[in-house]
């Protein structure tokens, strides 16, 4: 009876002990760390382009942003505006960049020559053309450059030559003109086109040349006097910045910008294609 009993009780205790270990696993099933899923490409952080602008392009490129970003939702573009030649000279002291988009050859040479631009991923993609604005309540008798030599037209502003295209555009042009010498103590530099912009439209100076795609962002405020010859063409090249981390991004940015949608939405703000 006693070995019975005994018998019993072992069998008892191992019933028990199983049951124990399958409740533990079903716990430790229960409050595991469960797996995780990766998280969707279009929820995750988007990856940021720099792109380095000329200031002309500013409205074309803004109008652009949102287009771009619908059709690559991983990238989010953020712009710096200004003269090309000190965009230029930020990514020669390694401002961070990934794109460069110039309003001249001469700019986007420079940086070729020193490799800091990624040369098989240049291309022109509109050029522009230089116009001779005044205030549009001027009452000075202006309707051509020749006109700017009358003492009476005492401040022309234009884009420093050194740094920013159209200025050096507006020195050729003067100079082809054989005008630049009886206009050069009259000029009131600025430091990119939307600068000399707001000059002509604030009536602090009497004329200014500016980009035809400027000129037509402030109809009310400014008069187009005439459109200005210039022999060297006002192309824009664009190109990856050698030193970019986000280069396959970079390039679909200039993809975009040269395809059919970036370049109707260039020619809706006044650019000109190559071909015309």
């Amino acid at each position: 009876m006693k070995k019975g009993l005994i018998v019993l009780l072992i069998l008892l205790s191992v019933f028990l002990a199983i049951g124990c270990t399958d409740n533990g696993s079903e716990a430790t099933k229960e409050t595991g760390t469960p797996v995780t899923e990766e998280t969707p490409v279009s929820e995750q952080d988007p990856e940021t382009v720099t792109v380095s602008a000329a200031a002309s392009l500013t409205e074309a490129f803004k109008d652009m942003e949102p287009k771009f970003e619908a059709e690559n939702p991983g990238v989010d573009v953020n712009f710096n505006f200004g003269g090309s030649g000190n965009l230029r000279k930020q990514i020669e002291g390694g401002a961070p960049a990934d794109v460069f988009a110039s309003a001249d050859e001469n700019q986007m040479d420079i940086l070729a020559n020193e490799t800091l631009i990624d040369n098989s991923s240049r291309e022109d993609f509109v050029k522009n053309s230089l116009v001779l604005i005044i205030p549009a309540n001027s009452d000075l008798n202006i309707t051509g450059v020749k006109d700017l030599t009358d003492p009476k037209v005492k401040k022309i502003g234009i884009g420093n030559p050194d740094t920013v295209p159209v200025g050096n555009y507006t020195r050729t042009a003067m100079t082809e003109a054989g005008l630049w010498s009886q206009l050069e103590n009259k000029v009131v530099l600025a430091e990119d086109v939307k600068q000399v912009l707001v000059y002509v439209e604030r009536g602090e100076v009497d004329a200014g040349f500016v980009y035809m795609t400027d000129a037509m962002t402030a109809p009310e405020t400014i008069k187009i006097v005439t459109n200005v010859s210039v022999n060297t063409p006002v192309n824009y090249p664009i190109a990856i910045v050698s030193s970019s981390e986000h280069k396959e991004d970079a390039q679909e940015f200039i993809d975009f910008v040269t395809g059919k949608e970036g370049q109707e939405t260039m020619e809706k703000h006044g650019f000109m294609a190559l071909s015309e």
